[in-house]
């Protein structure tokens, strides 16, 4: 089990002014109550959105388990028309299935050409537009996606982190969140962005006994409830039910701060990508050194690295 646990903080009836004078400058999760979203939570019906939705066709996961893994990529991509994803994705059995008949459903939704545009239910779904209002709370040149997500129930999605500030509207359904601080990265097994344990309810400790210092911050989320998630928070998301959501990305840094060719938004920033390519090239030299001095001049290395880098203004 996790070790020290915290609920992510609720308020209600916030308006823009007091989440970004006061809310948005902490840089912690927070669930959002009570914003005007418009008529989505009531009207996004299986039915309704069948029928809005059409024949599209749209690109989705598939995994016989719940606890879908990206890295070792325990599911399948396939392809289905937008009414029958939703229609399947409601069951808990499926007569109709690609690999069983308890098989777990996820979209994600992607631009018209992934490798060149993002994300926006504006633009993909258009007849579902005036069914959403985004909340306010950031300057529209700064908007970068739209991401359109439905979720079988029962589904968990791997702990992972994204370089953008977001929203995650739950628009139906219920979802529950576990979010673990960028300051605990140490702790989560990291295979790039992701984090290697999957079942963060009953860790396999012997084989990952640092994510027990891991400090889990938890909540649930209901219809219209909007959970802000800073960039570089690491979350796993579980559907405890069918559910729609959509989450919203923004660029809170400047523009040339990202990569121009991220269209998923979770590239790592530039700078930090060309950080990363320095200090591989920095480990290959020190591959040239006995082990004693590798171990030694590695030491130093780190040391200096926190000297230099680490934050003093974080918890």
């Amino acid at each position: 089990m996790a070790g020290h646990r915290f609920p992510v903080p609720r308020f209600e009836g916030v308006s823009q002014e007091q989440f970004i004078e006061h809310l948005y400058p902490q840089r912690k999760p927070l669930v959002l109550e009570g914003i005007d979203l418009g008529a989505c939570t009531s009207k996004w019906t299986v039915d309704y959105l069948s029928q809005i939705g059409g024949r599209k066709e749209v690109k989705i996961h598939v995994a016989a388990v719940a606890q879908m893994d990206f890295i070792s990529k325990n599911f399948v991509y396939r392809t289905l028309p937008f009414d029958k994803l939703v229609q399947r994705a409601a069951e808990e059995k499926h007569t109709e299935f690609f690999i069983s008949e308890d098989e777990k459903y996820y979209l994600r939704s992607l631009g018209e050409d992934p490798r060149k545009d993002v994300a926006d239910i504006r633009k993909q779904f258009p007849l579902l537009e005036g069914d959403i209002k985004f909340p306010k709370f950031f300057k529209e040149e700064q908007f970068f996606s739209s991401v359109f997500r439905i979720s079988s129930p029962g589904l968990q999605l791997w702990t992972h982190y994204d370089v953008m500030d977001n929203f995650l509207i739950q628009v139906t359904g219920k979802k529950r969140v576990v979010l673990f601080s960028p300051r605990d990265a140490q702790y989560l097994y990291l295979s790039g962005s992701k984090s290697e344990v999957l079942n963060i309810d009953n860790p396999d400790l012997a084989k990952y006994p640092l994510f027990s210092k891991a400090r889990r911050y938890e909540c649930s989320l209901k219809a219209g409830d909007v959970l802000f998630i800073p960039a570089l928070w690491f979350h796993n998301v579980i559907s405890e039910e069918f559910g729609v959501g959509v989450n919203v990305f923004w660029k809170h840094l400047p523009s040339e701060c990202y990569d121009k060719t991220d269209t998923y938004g979770n590239k790592d920033l530039t700078a930090a990508s060309r950080a990363v390519q320095i200090l591989d090239r920095a480990l290959k030299t020190l591959a040239e050194l006995p082990e004693e001095y590798r171990d030694f001049y590695a030491r130093r290395m780190v040391l200096h690295i926190q000297d230099k880098a680490y934050s003093k203004n974080f918890e």
